[in-house]
């Protein structure tokens, strides 16, 4: 069974070719500049030469018809004809409340996709046309919808809840939805292998540290809650993202400075967070940079991200009565050593012991506490796609069982 996985932004496709007999990558690739004379296509097929395309790609349409086009490409490509592809599957960023599982693509679920675009819209609407687009190219082809909110379905009310008038929970289904949900799943459910127990055994605390980060508290495989919320905006402090915030200091900032609501939008989600804090850059190795070269604006921001994920990790372990294990993932809990290093040091109350040398290794995936360590941490790797793909596997096999039924 081959797996197509799609995660389609305004002006960008990622995605990759899996071969699900033994979960291996048979090609992967991205679209940039899409809607420009000047759209690059970059592919690599396991075992080939990584192949470049400069071309005119002006709508996703024509952008992933280039993509199937190279994939079946005799020299470039993985596979002979598109008829080898099984089924697609879409990393959608918001379900709302409508999903708590990856579910078939049918025009019903494009609706409430359709729906969800005030939630997340920068994601959903060119999710949507990803879809669009593999629809009008490859009709029969089953399409699966993966959300990164659907992981947190099983928060309870008193974590997603805001505290304002219920009625506006009714009314707009204003709540915490949370995002990352397939990374999180990912690193907690490899975290449990690494550790050869049942993941629904543990209490883990998964912090995904990129450009957006956020960190989610898994208790028996479960969500319970996460850091951001309504939007990806609150939580933690992240490249650009303001992070958590009172609301009173936003509106006092809007009356000073004659903000109205789209310039209060970017400043919160564009041109905050580390570049705000630093004045340098939204990138945690330009910070390191210029931290070690003295910078105290450097300084700040960086003991600013560190700080908000330390007390988050201490509040998730109150949450859950305790923890079983800590994860660092995505591009700066996977490589920045220093973040790792200043987070677990103020956590020995915790039950931490952090390993200097195993945190400066340069293995991908490995164990930074002590053999002696009563919590267990892990650098993990995280992998959206092969979750995506999985569970597209999963939905598809049932669809074409169903469909043996019938007959």
């Amino acid at each position: 069974m081959k797996i197509f996985v799609l995660n389609c932004g305004s002006s960008s496709i990622k995605y990759q070719l899996f071969d699900m007999k033994k979960e291996t990558v048979l090609a992967r690739g991205r679209v940039e500049r899409i809607g420009m004379d000047t759209a690059v296509l970059s592919h690599r097929t396991t075992g080939k030469e990584e192949v470049k395309q400069v071309a005119s790609i002006l709508e996703h349409t024509a952008a992933i018809k280039k993509v199937l086009a190279v994939l079946t490409d005799p020299k470039a490509g993985a596979i002979q004809s598109v008829d080898e592809i099984t089924a697609v599957g879409h990393r959608v960023v918001s379900g709302g409340e409508h999903f708590s599982e990856s579910v078939l693509i049918t025009d019903e679920v494009k609706t409430v996709i359709k729906q969800c675009f005030d939630l997340a819209p920068l994601h959903n609407p060119p999710n949507l046309m990803g879809i669009n687009a593999i629809e009008s190219i490859l009709p029969e082809v089953p399409q699966v919808a993966v959300f990164d909110t659907a992981f947190h379905s099983s928060m309870p009310p008193c974590a997603f809840l805001y505290a304002i008038p219920y009625i506006l929970y009714k009314r707009y289904r204003i709540r915490r939805y949370g995002f990352h949900g397939t990374s999180h799943k990912y690193v907690t459910t490899r975290a449990a292998q690494l550790m050869k127990r049942p993941v629904e055994d543990l209490k883990i605390i998964s912090c995904h540290l990129g450009n957006g980060a956020s960190i989610t508290a898994v208790k028996g495989g479960k969500s319970v809650d996460t850091t951001m919320g309504f939007t990806p905006v609150e939580g933690l402090m992240m490249g650009t993202r303001s992070g958590d915030l009172d609301p009173g200091a936003l509106l006092y900032v809007m009356s000073k400075e004659s903000l109205g609501v789209g310039e209060a939008n970017a400043m919160l989600n564009k041109h905050s967070g580390l570049i705000g804090v630093s004045g340098i850059s939204g990138d945690m190795r330009e910070i390191e940079e210029e931290m070690a070269a003295g910078n105290q604006r450097a300084r700040d921001a960086f003991d600013m991200f560190v700080y908000r994920i330390r007390k988050y990790i201490g509040a998730y372990a109150a949450a859950m009565g305790g923890v079983d294990a800590v994860v660092f993932t995505a591009g700066v809990g996977e490589n920045s050593p220093a973040v790792r290093e200043q987070v677990c040091r103020t956590l020995e109350c915790l039950g931490i012991e952090f390993d200097d040398e195993k945190n400066k290794n340069s293995e991908k995936e490995k164990e930074i506490s002590k053999p002696s360590s009563k919590v267990r941490v892990f650098v993990i790797p995280t992998n959206e796609e092969l979750v995506i793909a999985r569970d597209t596997m999963e939905v598809a096999a049932r669809v074409t069982e169903s469909r043996r039924e019938r007959r």
